[in-house]
């Protein structure tokens, strides 16, 4: 027999965290539950590149929530892979058989590490660095100060191979960029990350696509045209894909390759609503559905997934936006995120800078380091779509 749930949030993320915290701060009743495969409650994701990695916070420091949150807010933690979703009967069934219905689910699957398909990608020393598990699998192989690859210079990249170098260990990076994020950020913002790493004695390799990953008595090899980068464990940080398995079973095209939501992250099931990494969703002030990837706009569309199903009339229309600690040095972005054909780079006195991004004559993006003011400022530009001069 099913258990039923007004509200059945599949995925322990911060934006499944946040529909079922939002959805009772709206006055949502009846039964709440939190479908989680990492059975354990719902945490910070951030530190896991940067403050655990470099042994600045424990694990006790990462939980969302505390378990007595749940029985305040009668909200089941659920341990379990969800298998199927079945919109016309609102039932998720789970992968020991278990079936759980529902009123209205939320979608908070977020997204999975991508492994690059070259030869040697599945050996054991490469690592992934997702979860709180991937974490503690790639410290159980770290020995004090032993080399250490990192295959890609996205944000996540970087965050990491800064963080390993401050934890003693020599790291190579390498990535067919030319330069870290030089596509979303340009030119000049990607020469300013490439110095930071160099300065933290990180040895950067760029246009250097990886084609294998070889074994050999010293550790691992990356190779990479003329690059080879040797490390008793390779980190492959080279992106992520969205979890849509469960979505597809339910009979959701996805756009994308995500799931397409409305601005109150309701899908084509009226009933099933998606929030946070998984989904591509419409932006009210952007005038058009976005992607993003960020922990903070998965907390938000997580709360408007979670508001709307318990009867509230509500929109994303936010800015995206992220932080990024990479070394001791703070990023911080605001952009729809979509591109920009103009970019303006500006240097501050204080070590800082600011990098303007627009895209048909409109402001569309800032980057700071060090200049607040300009990223508050750009984030109300951005909304406003205040004209680029």
């Amino acid at each position: 027999m099913s258990e039923r749930f007004e509200l059945l949030v599949v995925g322990g993320g911060p934006a499944g965290l946040s529909a079922a915290r939002s959805y009772r701060d709206a006055y949502g009743r009846g039964p709440v539950g939190i479908v989680t495969d990492e059975q354990r409650m719902p945490y910070q994701r951030p530190p896991l590149t940067k403050d655990l990695l470099r042994g600045d916070c424990t694990e006790e420091d990462l939980p969302l929530e505390s378990e007595e949150w749940l029985q305040e807010r009668r909200v089941a933690l659920i341990g379990g892979r969800a298998v199927a979703l079945d919109p016309d009967a609102h039932t998720v069934v789970l992968s020991g058989g278990r079936e759980l219905e529902y009123r209205q689910c939320v979608l908070a699957t977020g997204a999975e590490p991508i492994r690059l398909p070259v030869p040697g990608a599945d050996d054991p020393g490469v690592r992934v660095l997702r979860t709180l598990d991937h974490l503690r699998e790639l410290q159980a192989r770290l020995r004090a100060g032993a080399p250490v690859v990192v295959i890609g210079s996205g944000f996540i990249g970087c965050e990491i191979a800064a963080s390993l170098r401050m934890r003693g260990h020599r790291v190579d990076l390498v990535s067919d960029e030319s330069a870290p994020n030089v596509a979303r950020l340009g030119e000049q913002a990607a020469a300013e990350l490439s110095r930071w790493l160099q300065e933290q004695d990180v040895s950067p390799h760029f246009d250097a696509p990886v084609e294998r990953i070889e074994r050999a008595d010293r550790g691992l090899t990356v190779f990479a045209g003329e690059v080879r980068a040797t490390g008793d464990v390779v980190v492959m940080a080279s992106g992520v894909a969205p979890r849509t398995e469960l979505a597809t079973t339910a009979g959701i095209k996805l756009a994308d390759g995500a799931i397409p939501v409305s601005a109150s992250m309701r899908s084509v099931q009226p009933e099933v609503l998606a929030a946070g990494d998984v989904c591509r969703a419409h932006n009210v002030e952007a005038g058009r559905p976005l992607r993003v990837e960020h922990w903070g706009d998965a907390l938000r569309q997580g709360e408007i997934a979670g508001r709307a199903a318990a009867g509230e009339d509500i929109v994303w229309e936010d800015v995206p936006g992220f932080w990024s600690t990479i070394g001791a040095r703070t990023l911080k972005y605001a952009a729809w995120g979509d591109g920009h054909d103009q970019t303006r780079f500006e240097r501050h006195s204080n070590g800082g800078f600011t990098a303007w991004y627009g895209r048909a004559g409109a402001i569309v993006g800032v980057l700071t380091h060090e200049a607040d003011d300009d990223y508050e400022r750009g984030s109300e530009l951005i909304a406003e779509g205040a004209p680029w001069s």
